[in-house]
């Protein structure tokens, strides 16, 4: 047996979230090459390993998958001016700050970002980076750059808003692009980073912003330089009820009706929200395998509603989690998002509806279909890329768990990961960013978010 780089044995359980749910009491997993190379309960005879971690009285998953978020926006965190209103409100008011963004900003808040999501677990992540101002650079390779550095599987997409107030939209012009602008760096980003290997480390995704905010025309075309590249797309739908009126004062119809339209309901699209699809929708996007980024903290904070998380499921839509972007969801902790998710599950429809194991099922499996990642991540199974979580169940908030480690890790806490390993590499260890830059970029951090949140002249 070959001798692997890294193994995590004695665990108090392992959930692997494989093809058949296995749960290995007292087990162990391998990782060799930055994959799975073996797993296995206390009768399986363990590899050698090169490094050996004692897991002990924890909890072993596979890293989470977060399926939406605005990094940039940990600029604008719990800015006191947008924290009362309604989704519209918020966009309006910080868009101009927004319009500050460079590569610096987008670079740091990427770091920061990434480095605040894998203390909870996340090992792969999206973002949505919508506003490009004129001037700013080239802020998604800047993201792209920060993910590199810590080590982070990464998912950056193009996003994009072509319409300005001055065109019905609620973005200033200094922030919008014409159609022609934001397809040809869509094509450049793909060709320059876009990974189609089993173990990418990068994939780019593109991500008209929301149908308030770019033509018709760009999401059509959108579509269409999307199965050419064979990439996927990514843009917010049916979030609020103020967007279904926009949609039918507008379109003529209502959200999903136009995404159908437009040329989005394949499976090569995923969705942020999700909120208000009626139920004849919800079984027109499972029949199309169209995936959603559930968004539960975004979704109460702004006041947008229940999400049909358990309806879409069933109706065969992937299903994964988001944290969503800062202002409407300032703490970007997976855990926390599965958790909620889970209360809010049993919320809409009663106490058995939503399980802990169905919300790590939607953060780990769940995000991995919804990224076109089946087998890839999400899961422990030989093969798959060596990403999992180690979590301690121990400690005061853990006093009395002693019958079911899954929903112990979900019911109680709050939770940070012990360990965040991706592709077998430690980015978290002992609940510290391993990267020792961290200090120093927090610091960036401080002086830019001062700058983007200077009162405008």
């Amino acid at each position: 047996m070959r001798t692997a780089d890294l193994l995590v044995h004695d665990a108090e359980l392992i959930a692997t979230v494989d093809d058949a749910r296995r749960e290995l009491p007292g087990g162990w997993v391998a990782v060799t090459d930055g994959v799975v190379s073996g797993l296995g309960g206390p009768a399986d005879a363990e590899p050698e390993a090169a490094r050996r971690v004692d897991a002990r009285g924890c909890l072993v998953t596979p890293g989470l998958v977060n399926t939406h978020h605005h990094l940039y926006q940990n600029l604008t965190r719990a800015y006191a001016p947008a924290l009362t209103g309604g989704l519209f409100d918020w966009l309006v008011t910080l868009y101009p700050l927004w319009a500050r963004l460079d590569e610096e900003a987008a670079h740091v808040s990427a770091f920061v970002g990434l480095a605040e999501l894998a203390l909870s677990g996340c090992t792969t992540s999206t973002d949505h980076l919508y506003v490009h101002p004129a001037g700013g650079g080239d802020l998604i390779t800047a993201e792209v750059a920060a993910a590199r550095e810590l080590g982070v599987r990464f998912h950056p997409s193009r996003g994009s808003m072509s319409l300005s107030v001055k065109d019905g939209g609620l973005p200033p012009d200094s922030v919008v692009q014409d159609d022609d602008t934001i397809l040809a760096d869509s094509q450049r980003l793909v060709e320059a980073h876009h990974d189609r290997s089993p173990t990418a480390m990068t994939r780019i995704a593109l991500a008209p912003c929301s149908p308030f905010s770019v033509s018709t025309a760009l999401m059509a075309r959108t579509a269409e330089l999307a199965e050419s590249l064979d990439v996927r797309l990514h843009t917010h739908l049916a979030e609020t009820q103020d967007e279904d009126a926009f949609c039918l004062e507008t379109f003529g119809r209502r959200p999903v009706d136009y995404l159908s339209d437009v040329g989005w309901m394949t499976d090569r699209v995923w969705l942020a929200h999700v909120v208000w699809p009626s139920r004849e929708e919800v079984a027109r996007l499972g029949t199309a395998r169209v995936g959603a980024a559930h968004c539960p903290s975004s979704n109460m904070i702004l006041g947008s509603g229940l999400a049909p998380v358990a309806e879409l499921r069933a109706a065969g839509a992937p299903v994964g989690l988001g944290v969503d972007g800062s202002s409407s969801a300032d703490s970007a902790s997976l855990w926390l998002e599965a958790r909620t998710a889970m209360l809010q599950g049993k919320l809409r429809q009663g106490a058995a509806a939503m399980s802990a194991r169905d919300a790590l099922e939607v953060a780990t499996r769940g995000g991995a279909a919804c990224l076109g990642r089946t087998g890839e991540i999400g899961q422990l199974s030989v093969g798959a890329c060596g990403d999992l979580a180690v979590w301690s169940l121990e400690g005061v908030q853990f006093a009395g768990a002693l019958s079911d480690p899954v929903e112990a890790w979900l019911r109680c806490g709050p939770v940070a990961a012990r360990h965040t390993v991706v592709g077998g590499r430690f980015v978290v260890e002992d609940g510290v960013v391993t990267h020792p830059g961290l200090e120093e970029q927090l610091a960036v951090h401080r002086r830019v978010s001062a700058r983007l949140q200077a009162p405008l002249t």
